[in-house]
């Protein structure tokens, strides 16, 4: 497969699909190092409880926790930077990988997101909530103890407007969501990952990232908080196999979700962003051309395996 320029779907964004960049010899490599006789603030056993705000689950030991931040960007008590940052441990086990989770938990881990949102967006002042995770170190993980998090602010990022008045103009010229149009057009194409009754997942046309990967719920729906028991159970099915395969890899990532409060009218989805040599350098930084070695062809094959 030779290069290619591919624009995003409806933005107006581009990136190269470059195959044989992949062969590049790579002399430098990164390395990280466990620090064995690191005390974890994320087990249970020594979780400050001063940081806790809800404990989830029945039982001795709790499922999952949200906890505040201890170093927050922001913070409901400073005008210049408004928001709520939280952290969400997504299990009590130090040991296990987000991955190895059951479906069950994984489904309600979407329960504690909805959970939190609702509490969040209370607050009238809040516009924009992103719900994340970094997993490895090379997607910004600075603690091995599987959690998320959530960030929440009284502006909307400049990127996620450009996007919202991208969406609404193809909504006013073609009478349609552009995710949805988006689902039915990829489910039919060879980047298609997964699919069942109510949820369906591919690699993006212009990836930018090696193995990237959407979910989409087929209903049209705003956030985390309208999904249904069984909407969660298939997104949290394919999550897991997507993360398996990522896994194997080893490879870091990152998965998010957004939500513009006062939109309702968006298609909810979840975005992973495998992270791996593919470092943006000068041709990402000094031009915006993002250049991708893995077309998503391949990496949907890849999951589908």
């Amino acid at each position: 497969m030779n290069s290619e320029f591919r624009k995003q779907y409806f933005l107006n964004k581009f990136v190269i699909i470059t195959p044989g960049r992949a062969r590049r010899p790579h002399e430098i490599m990164e390395q990280s190092q466990a620090v064995s006789d690191f005390k974890c603030e994320f087990c249970p056993e020594t979780l400050d409880k001063k940081q806790l705000i809800k404990a989830y689950g029945q039982g001795r030991i709790w499922k999952m926790a949200a906890l505040r931040n201890k170093y927050p960007a922001v913070t409901l008590e400073n005008k210049k930077a408004y928001g709520v940052q939280e952290v969400i441990i997504d299990t009590p086990d130090h040991e296990i990988k987000f991955s190895a989770l059951n479906v069950q938990d994984i489904s309600y881990y979407f329960d504690i997101m909805a959970d939190r949102l609702k509490e969040i967006t209370r607050d009238k002042k809040i516009e924009y909530v992103l719900q994340f995770k970094n997993h490895g170190s090379k997607a910004g993980a600075t603690i091995r103890h599987e959690h998320s998090q959530i960030f929440a602010t009284d502006i909307l990022p400049p990127d996620i407007l450009d996007e919202l008045n991208s969406a609404q103009s193809y909504k006013v010229e073609r009478g349609a969501c552009p995710y949805c149009d988006i689902l039915k057009k990829e489910l039919k194409s060879p980047r298609k990952i997964y699919e069942d009754k109510y949820i369906g997942a591919f690699t993006p046309y212009a990836s930018e990232y090696h193995y990237e990967a959407w979910i989409f719920p087929k209903r049209h729906l705003d956030n985390v908080s309208m999904l249904t028991r069984e909407e969660k159970k298939s997104l949290a099915e394919c999550l897991k196999k997507i993360l398996i395969k990522a896994d194997s890899l080893g490879l870091a990532y990152n998965f998010f979700m957004h939500q513009v409060v006062k939109d309702s009218g968006q298609h909810f989805y979840i975005k992973i962003q495998p992270r791996d040599k593919n470092v943006w350098a000068g041709i990402e930084l000094g031009s915006g051309l993002v250049i991708n070695s893995v077309a998503p062809e391949k990496a949907a094959k890849f999951y589908r395996s």
